[in-house]
């Protein structure tokens, strides 16, 4: 039981990191605020690119669960990264 208590925190944390590297990447490298860099993403669609680049965060707590040795903590960061991947390659088709 408490095996899919940690994939779940890790899957959340995934999920809630990719959150906060979105922001972040729009907060540091856009001319523009959230909301106007949102909207012009989805204008010209390249918010699949953005939210990938967000993910990239995912790394951080992955390899912080592998050294801690929480190995269900970080099957569920890599199941969130995967599930984004794969949401993102279908939104593509």
């Amino acid at each position: 039981m408490k095996t899919k208590k940690d994939i779940i925190i890790g899957f959340i944390l995934g999920i809630i990191s990719t959150c906060i590297g979105f922001i972040l990447y729009i907060l540091f490298f856009s001319k523009y605020g959230i909301e106007d860099t949102i909207r012009q993403a989805l204008q010209f669609k390249f918010l699949d690119k953005l939210v990938s680049l967000g993910a990239l965060l995912n790394l951080v707590p992955f390899f912080l669960f592998l050294n801690k040795k929480q190995d269900n903590k970080a099957k569920g960061v890599l199941i969130a990264t995967l599930i984004i991947g794969l949401i993102l390659i279908i939104n593509r088709l």
